[in-house]
């Protein structure tokens, strides 16, 4: 629903809510400014869900700072001022009700009084209406909290350089290795080469993403959701494009562990789990036993496990 152009619409802008102030003042109840009113309560409340939502991620990242932390923040305030003024969690609504509650009331009262209705029928009517009323807007915004943070988590994780792939995978790359008994390292360095550092997840025909890092195909014993892609392979050392299907996840961390259970459940890669303190023999166990069929494919993740980026990683103290 539109709110008016003469509130500020975005997060650094204070002077909005001076111009609300003076808006309120002048036109005593007038139905817009009691809308923005409204709209920025619920604003407030979807900044505060998501300041929580942030506040119960699993650590500070390897490149945050008190700056990225305020322009996050920002972020955060621009999003809840656009959410609600889309239509936000429907608390827009319920809020205005009451803020006109007096004006309704009177209407009410003036309808009924035209009617002959008994005071005992009047009032079951009313609070039928209520609770029906009220249960509706719950479960609107139960439904749309979800959806807000679904966009929350989505967003969240995007990857928009190798930094940011390594900041965000890192927690769930980390219980991963401790299960293998392999370094960090080696599966982020297999995830970013299957992937190009998380930009090019698999995805379905309707967009959305498969989770699946390590491009583990869904043959006769997966049972979960799939997803069929073009993908190139070699056959005697022959290049050729076939259609595949790969597995699905609901998240990143299914994909993590689907990956652990995938190389201690299938007996071809038992050889190179033996090798896991040793990072270079275990991706080269893995290419031999047949994860990939790239004749390269050992060497282009062991470049990537030398590069600066995992390299810096390594020596930092947020991430021993």
């Amino acid at each position: 629903m539109a709110v008016n152009t003469h509130i500020s619409q975005t997060a650094i802008d204070f002077q909005g809510l001076a111009e609300l102030r003076r808006a309120s003042n002048k036109d005593g109840n007038d139905a817009e400014t009691m809308r923005q009113v409204a709209g920025q309560f619920e604003s407030l409340f979807i900044n505060m869900m998501l300041k929580s939502m942030r506040q119960a991620s699993l650590g500070d990242g390897l490149f945050d700072s008190s700056q990225s932390d305020m322009y996050r923040d920002i972020a955060d305030q621009q999003m809840a001022m656009d959410l609600s003024a889309r239509g936000g969690l429907g608390l827009q609504e319920v809020i205005l009700r009451q803020l006109t509650g007096n004006k309704e009331n009177k209407d009410i009262n003036s309808e009924l009084g035209s009617r002959s209705y008994s005071v005992d029928t009047i009032k079951t009517r009313s609070k039928l209406e209520v609770v029906e009323t009220t249960v509706a807007e719950k479960q609107a915004m139960v439904t749309k909290s979800k959806a807000v943070e679904t966009v929350a988590t989505q967003m969240d994780l995007i990857f928009d350089s190798p930094e940011s792939f390594i900041q965000k995978l890192w927690p769930m790359a980390k219980q991963a290795a401790e299960k293998l008994g392999v370094a960090p390292e080696v599966i982020l360095s297999q995830a970013a080469l299957e992937t190009g550092w998380g930009k090019h997840v698999i995805k379905d025909v309707n967009g959305q993403s498969s989770h699946n890092l390590f491009n583990i195909k869904a043959d006769s014993r997966w049972q979960g959701d799939f997803v069929t892609k073009g993908t190139l392979e070699y056959r005697d050392g022959v290049a050729a494009k076939e259609q595949a299907k790969f597995r699905s996840y609901d998240s990143y961390q299914q994909s993590f562990n689907d990956y652990v259970n995938f190389l201690q459940t299938q007996p071809r890669y038992q050889d190179a789990l033996k090798q896991t303190a040793n990072p270079d023999k275990f991706i080269e166990g893995l290419h031999k036993a047949g994860y990939a069929t790239d004749p390269t494919y050992s060497d282009k993740i062991k470049r990537i496990m030398r590069s600066d980026t995992l390299a810096q990683l390594s020596q930092s103290s947020g991430y021993s």
